[in-house]
């Protein structure tokens, strides 16, 4: 039996009967397009036989169209009305009782996952996007690729180079664990309700080796926290705080790392900020 996916009239009849109004706090805006799901599921190049993780699934959408692709979904979701009836609605539309796990939980305390997933593929709430993907890359490191329905400003900044105008911390931090692209512009109208904000998706690589321990990486993101929060200012005074607690000596392990003391943040990658961790003499 072909697993078929929900039109906007069954989804406004679903949410109906679970009593769910969309909320701004959960950053609940769901997808009522099947154009529009199976478009995210292709650019993930989601294949038969893949073990998939879901977050936000919501009323099913997305859900069911990676289920069409012949892949199994553990699907991550915070409202309890959501997770419970997701299980019947993909067994109403063809879904093999196997084929989905739910778990019931808060994306951001999840720690272990069933099946253990390579492919990442969801609509993230706007609110909570970057810390949900940071959260997972950094959690689950079977995780290899994925595609993600974020807020456009989101989106474009994860997948900035340093120098531009979008490039931030969260552009450092996603890059620690491989390249970022932008994937397409998804249209306000594909939503319900209509959001006021654009979104696109974005897709990314687990690079093959990482950069390094998980010691160097919580010290690389402090470093790049430091960097950003000043982001105006030269390094040597941007990070005189966690690099030694003085401009100068801040300078000194700069240059031990190759980088000039006056750059700003924003002109370094990913590979520089971990240059200035490894320099530090306590790792």
């Amino acid at each position: 039996m072909a697993v078929t996916l929900l039109g906007a009239s069954e989804i406004r009849r679903l949410a109906a009967d679970l009593d769910v109004i969309p909320t701004k706090k959960l950053g609940q805006n769901f997808v009522v397009d099947a154009n529009t799901v199976r478009r995210i599921v292709q650019v993930a190049g989601v294949r038969a036989g893949e073990s998939v993780v879901e977050v936000g699934p919501g009323l099913g959408s997305l859900t069911l169209a990676i289920l069409e692709a012949g892949a199994s979904v553990t699907a991550v979701e915070i409202d309890h009305r959501l997770a419970e009836r997701l299980t019947h609605t993909a067994a109403a539309h063809g879904a093999s009782s196997d084929a989905l796990r739910v778990v019931d939980a808060d994306a951001l305390r999840v720690t272990e996952l069933p099946g253990d997933p390579t492919v990442l593929v969801a609509n993230l709430p706007y609110n909570v996007s970057v810390p949900v993907l940071l959260h997972f890359l950094e959690t689950f490191p079977s995780l290899q690729r994925g595609v993600v329905m974020v807020q456009a400003e989101v989106g474009e900044r994860l997948a900035a180079p340093p120098g531009s105008k979008t490039y931030g911390a969260p552009s450092v931090k996603a890059a620690w664990y491989g390249p970022w692209r932008l994937a397409g512009n998804v249209s306000r109208q594909v939503f319900w309700p209509v959001p006021n904000v654009d979104s696109v998706l974005v897709a990314f690589e687990r690079a093959a080796a990482p950069f390094g321990s998980e010691d160097e990486r919580t010290r690389t993101f402090q470093i790049v926290d430091a960097a950003f929060q000043q982001r105006r200012k030269m390094l040597r005074q941007a990070l005189s705080a966690v690099l030694g607690g003085s401009a100068a000596e801040a300078s000194a392990v700069l240059q031990t790392a190759g980088v000039a003391p006056t750059a700003r943040g924003e002109e370094l990658g990913v590979a520089e900020f971990f240059a200035i961790a490894r320099a530090l003499p306590s790792l």
